[in-house]
């Protein structure tokens, strides 16, 4: 078979190395990135980035690039020549102008973050986005560039990830799997909720959404929504930690804290979820499939 060539940024990350490696007989993978030391790619160069893709074969660029640290981005609020939002708005924004020039599809990896976090459901796609802190802000400034361009694109937006194995940026389960094993895991809240995403799954989403050339806005989490206190509780169960599980609040804490903090952001998946030609794992299940 054929390997079929694929442009991505972060592909060497913690979502985009699973999805390299779990379908590297299907996709010639091609990097952009700044560390690549045949051919570095900073995104943040609109010159750079045309001449990348003006050079491939490839139909679609999967942009998983991100500046993810939120109270990194906290701390940049409103600095338009901040990392935070030169790679997370001003690089999706030369990707966008790349492929119009090249006629890419482009798909583009989203946050929960987008929202406030006060509804008390799980976020739809049809809900309103409004980013209550920098990370979110740039996050869904991205999105509005995304749409409103004249490409063929679609937005996958996610919560919280985590994988089975382990990776050198600790995930979402692995930092609670870990902070029970060193005996060091603070309190955790029973007031905040989040739609839990398991990468192995999100990959197969990627793979189908380039099969079937879908396009449009979607959420790809879960669809499940957990407290941070039941997701430890079931990792402290399930790996027989007997780790003394505190209760924390969320309510509390922002009496203390400047940096604002989403409630929820547990994502409904049932538009995504309804075309899908295989079936999502459930988190138990995947925390059950999680090597220690």
């Amino acid at each position: 078979m054929n390997q079929i060539p694929l442009l991505g940024t972060g592909l060497n990350g913690l979502v985009g190395s699973k999805f390299t490696m779990d379908f590297a007989n299907s996709y010639d993978f091609d990097n952009m990135d700044l560390r690549n030391p045949v051919r570095p790619v900073d995104i943040t160069s609109d010159k750079q980035v045309l001449s990348v893709l003006s050079k491939s074969e490839a139909e679609f660029v999967v942009h998983m690039a991100a500046f993810t640290d939120v109270t990194g981005a906290w701390q940049q609020t409103g600095d338009t020549n901040g990392s935070c939002y030169m790679v997370n708005v001003k690089g999706t924004e030369n990707l966008v102008k790349a492929c119009e020039e090249t006629g890419k599809h482009l798909i583009y990896l989203s946050t929960a973050y987008v929202f406030d976090g006060e509804k008390e459901d799980l976020y739809t796609e049809t809900d309103k986005t409004n980013p209550i802190e920098w990370y979110g802000k740039t996050k869904a400034l991205a999105e509005e560039i995304v749409q409103n361009s004249n490409i063929n694109w679609t937005i996958l937006r996610i919560d919280q990830p985590f994988r089975n194995d382990r990776f050198d940026k600790v995930d979402t389960l692995h930092r609670v799997l870990d902070g029970m094993k060193n005996g060091k895991l603070y309190p955790q809240f029973a007031d905040h909720h989040f739609g839990p995403t398991y990468i192995n799954d999100l990959a197969k989403i990627i793979d189908f959404i380039i099969r079937q050339k879908m396009t449009g806005l979607y959420h790809a989490s879960s669809g499940e929504s957990w407290t941070d206190f039941e997701f430890a509780k079931f990792i402290n169960e399930t790996f027989n930690l007997n780790f003394d599980l505190q209760e924390g609040s969320l309510a509390k804490y922002l009496e203390t804290s400047n940096r604002p903090y989403q409630k929820n952001t547990a994502l409904n998946i049932d538009k995504l979820k309804g075309s899908l030609d295989f079936e999502l794992k459930n988190i138990k299940i995947a925390i059950k499939e999680t090597e220690l």
